[in-house]
């Protein structure tokens, strides 16, 4: 059975083809689809009843053709998402963290799509809610929390929330005591705020006309936020910002970054007058974060060539770079990825052989030890703490079998308890399952990291189908973690695979650096190298392949339907950043600027230019018999403009060979996360999963037991 007759014949939109040329650097390009990014986009993020009709009309067909060759796997997608429901504890809720007189968590009610954060008593008992997203979230197509943040006095929260899926956030602040907003708002900011010492004032970031932080400012409570005073603004497009407090209070933090260099501002949280203090000016390449110690602070960096980072100390109340000491030396090949301070410890999370490790260091003795775990592959996370003079500090564990546990671990005694274990309503039985970590042969000698789940009963003998996933960009690594949604395809099934490309840091910071700019199409022919690794090793056929991946993903799953489309059965690029020599060439976009170190700059460079042009997926589609591809995208997504898959689709339809229907389906009321709400969510992903199950012809499979 070919793919094409798993779909019923329906016509796909064509849109107009209206051709605009652009040259630089010599090169010419034409672009007949450009019309579809609607001149007043950045309008739009902010109403999307603002968009262009035409462009409107196209979206909307879209939609019905996906739809109609997409119907007859409705009652699969109900099943799905029924599947992957029946997994979550509907009113489940998270262990409270301790902070003072009170512990701070959030929760689910039944049928609820949205958290509520609340509190209690130190030691346990009745429960005060905070913030319920339900509520907040009435009436509205689109609602998302953003930051929470309760004022070291336990009498206010800071909180926000977008209600459009552009991500401009809006800030209010919660009397705790009667339960209801003060009059102050602000909007167009990052997400989040944070409290000063006195607890009558916030920081917070104010994004500009471009979607991008340039501002920080203290808004103190009941004044106008139009006189809010400018605490620093940061003139350089290409770096983002962010402001943050120390768990002590004593400090806020500016931290301004592009993709591979750092800068820090602070000053006392006590003096919302001050003039922020400059630890280590910009510069490229250098990289250093601050983590608060008392007396000192830590600082982790890839200073003097530590590529995979080292830990130095400085006195607080002067930490510029000149007086950093070493703590922790580099040692190449052990990525430290994050530190958590406190008061007579210091924590760190690294990455050595492939794999996470928690460190925990005696600051008086410097005795440092590993807390162990026994699997093969799994996944770890620093918790964090609210609070600094603590013995008590709090991880997650988890692996492609093993539901998620949060544990305290005592750094003094060195023993954990174990607080919650991730409840599965529908069931699980780790015993059901294999995982596998094996590592694919890369083009150039290079071994790529491979992890796969599959039930006990699949057989390996290369009929089984198999999702591929993959992302490979920022440094970003794809843990191997329980994800109870894949079961629904393993259980039918499938092999889930994660492909550790080059692009993330899964091999330390060299892993990264060896998939970015000149060295991009590493990361699309790692990923190809472990599709013919997985079929060589009799785990699946290349016909049975569905790829997926998102964002940066997406534009991988991008580059590898032009390279080798007959190595895939089907892909999944959600809202794919697909378009990407266009993009870097605009800089008038959300995220360019920022993105040029990790991208190159083909304004500026003509061998960025020629880089990115040999890549970018857009700019070559070509007359190549692709699989069937599913595109998913937000209309007002600020990260990767709708208009790119758009676009792609379009041009894929125009120039492709072969029958494999392109579907596109947009969603006209959310942005880059997709759906708000929990349940809308796994609502996108059955549909995704729906799509993987059809063009392998597994839409009738059985469950396995």
């Amino acid at each position: 059975m070919t793919m094409t007759t798993l779909f019923d014949p329906a016509t796909p939109p064509r849109p107009e083809q209206r051709p605009v040329s652009d040259s630089r650097h010599g090169f010419s390009r034409t672009d007949e689809f450009t019309w579809l990014r609607a001149e007043n986009w950045q309008e739009v993020f902010r109403d999307p009843t603002l968009l262009d009709a035409g462009i409107r009309t196209h979206l909307e067909a879209e939609n019905a053709y996906q739809a109609k060759l997409m119907a007859d796997t409705a009652d699969l997608q109900k099943t799905l998402f029924g599947e992957m429901k029946g997994r979550i504890k509907e009113d489940d809720s998270s262990v409270p963290m301790k902070d003072g007189p009170y512990a701070y968590g959030s929760s689910f009610k039944l049928g609820g799509e949205q958290p509520r954060y609340f509190r209690q008593p130190r030691e346990g008992g009745e429960e005060q809610i905070l913030l319920d997203g339900d509520a907040e979230a009435e009436g509205q197509a689109y609602f998302r929390l953003g930051g929470i943040d309760h004022s070291s006095d336990h009498k206010r929260l800071l909180w926000a929330f977008d209600d459009r899926g552009s991500e401009f956030f809006s800030l209010r602040v919660r009397d705790l005591a009667s339960g209801t907003d003060l009059p102050d708002q602000i909007g167009d900011t990052g997400g989040s705020g944070v409290w000063n010492s006195t607890n009558d004032g916030f920081f917070y970031t104010r994004l500009d006309a471009n979607h991008r932080p340039s501002k920080v400012l203290f808004h103190r409570l009941g004044d106008d936020p139009g006189n809010d005073r400018l605490i620093y603004e940061e003139n350089d497009p290409g770096f983002f910002m962010d402001v943050a407090g120390t768990r002590s209070n004593e400090w806020i933090l500016i931290g301004i970054n592009d993709h591979e260099t750092s800068e820090y501002r602070m000053f006392s949280a006590a003096d919302p007058l001050a003039e922020p203090k400059l630890v280590s000016p910009r510069e490229a390449g250098l990289q250093y974060d601050l983590e608060e110690g008392g007396a000192v602070f830590f600082i982790l960096t890839n200073e003097g060539g530590a590529k995979d980072f080292k830990i130095m100390t400085a006195l607080a109340e002067n930490p510029v770079r000149a007086n950093w000491k070493e703590l922790v030396p580099h040692q190449p090949g052990r990525l430290i990825l994050s530190i958590l301070g406190f008061k007579n410890y210091l924590v760190r999370l690294e990455r050595l052989d492939g794999l996470p490790r928690i460190v925990v260091r005696d600051r008086t003795t410097g005795e440092e030890h590993t807390i162990s775990f026994d699997e093969e592959a799994f996944s770890l996370g620093l918790s964090g703490s609210y609070e600094y003079d603590t013995e008590i500090m709090r991880f997650s564990y988890s692996s492609m079998t093993t539901p998620a546990q949060v544990f305290d671990y005592n750094m003094r005694t060195r023993q954990r308890e174990l607080l919650k274990t991730q409840e599965v309503p529908s069931g699980h039985d780790a015993s059901h399952y294999i995982t596998r970590r094996l590592l694919a042969q890369a083009t150039d000698g290079e071994t790529v990291p491979v992890s796969l789940l599959y039930h006990r009963d699949t057989a390996l003998d290369g009929s089984a189908p198999c999702l591929l996933y993959g992302y490979g960009s920022y440094g970003i690594t794809i843990p191997a973690a329980f994800n109870t949604n894949c079961l629904s395809l393993v259980d039918r099934g499938f092999v889930y695979a994660i492909a550790h490309v080059r692009g993330g840091k899964d091999k330390g910071y060299a892993w990264y650096d060896q998939g970015k700019r000149a060295q991009k199409a590493n990361t699309f022919t790692d990923f190809i190298a472990v599709a013919r690794h997985l079929v060589a090793e009799g785990y699946t056929s290349h016909d049975r392949i569905v790829a997926q991946g998102g964002s940066a993903g997406g534009m991988l799953m991008g580059a590898i339907a032009n390279m080798a489309p007959d190595a895939f059965g089907g892909i999944i690029a959600e809202v794919p950043f697909v378009d990407v020599l266009t993009t870097m060439l605009d800089a008038t976009l959300p995220l360019t600027p920022p993105e040029w170190p990790e991208w190159g700059n083909p304004i500026a460079s003509v061998d960025d230019y020629r880089t990115i042009a040999a890549y970018s997926p857009y700019d070559n589609v070509g007359a190549l018999d692709y699989p069937p591809i599913l595109a998913v995208a937000g209309l007002t997504d600020p990260r990767v403009t709708y208009w790119e898959p758009a676009k792609w689709v379009a041009r894929l339809r125009e120039r492709k060979s072969g029958d494999n229907p392109v579907l596109f389906k947009i969603n006209m009321e959310s942005g880059h996360a997709g759906a708000s709400g929990r349940f809308s969510r796994l609502e996108e992903i059955a549909f995704s999963y729906a799509f993987a199950l059809k063009v392998t012809g597994k839409s009738s499979a059985t469950i396995a037991t």
